[in-house]
């Protein structure tokens, strides 16, 4: 198959589905990206100080060598298990806002990737139980139709709460906007009276 350059393959979705909307003029900017706060990381740290101890304690301690080995092996399970994996897994997660949508990336081994357009929240939610509030977390909900996507630790929950909510409230805005502009340009189509 012949490779197409980028313009010719822009070209041919316009002529199957139409230009794209005047919002996507703009660009998309990121507005913040987070990860879930790092108190995640104190239990796996502790893990890992501690089996560092234990193991550096005991190995070579023990009367035979296979004794010694498999103390050693199983410092290595545990701290591989137990401490670094949580590391890695939350240093795999991450969120990302911008001005159109949210994406949640997550997952050590499979990828998972959730996006949802900022059109169509319609409710920002905030909780913050005594825990997150003492570290200065909470959790989002962002509510779109009957289905919610929830945004688990957040740090700087009130700044982040905030600014989603006035990207939906600008996103909401332009999307009615660009409706009610297309109901005027093709009034048969969509039931516009054309005004």
């Amino acid at each position: 198959m012949v490779p197409r350059s980028a313009r010719s393959m822009t070209a041919e979705v316009d002529s199957v589905l139409g230009p794209a909307p005047a919002s996507y003029a703009q660009p998309e900017v990121v507005v913040v990206r987070f990860r879930r706060h790092g108190r995640r990381l104190v239990l796996p740290v502790v893990v890992l100080c501690v089996v560092a101890a234990v193991a550096g304690f005991w190995v070579g301690r023990l009367p035979e060598g296979w004794m010694n080995l498999a103390a050693a092996a199983g410092a290595v399970a545990v701290g591989v298990l137990l401490g670094v994996a949580p590391i890695l897994s939350w240093l795999a997660g991450r969120t990302t806002v911008t001005t159109r949508r949210v994406i949640v990336r997550s997952g050590l081994f499979v990828r998972h990737r959730s996006e949802l357009a900022l059109a169509r929240v319609r409710e920002v939610r905030q909780r913050r139980g005594l825990g997150q509030r003492l570290w200065g977390t909470g959790s989002i909900d962002l509510l779109h139709g009957a289905e919610r996507l929830v945004l688990q630790d957040v740090p700087g929950v009130g700044d982040t709460a905030e600014a989603l909510q006035e990207l939906m409230e600008r996103s909401f805005a332009v999307e009615s906007r660009l409706q009610r502009a297309s109901a005027a340009a093709f009034p048969e189509h969509l039931g516009g009276t054309g005004v």
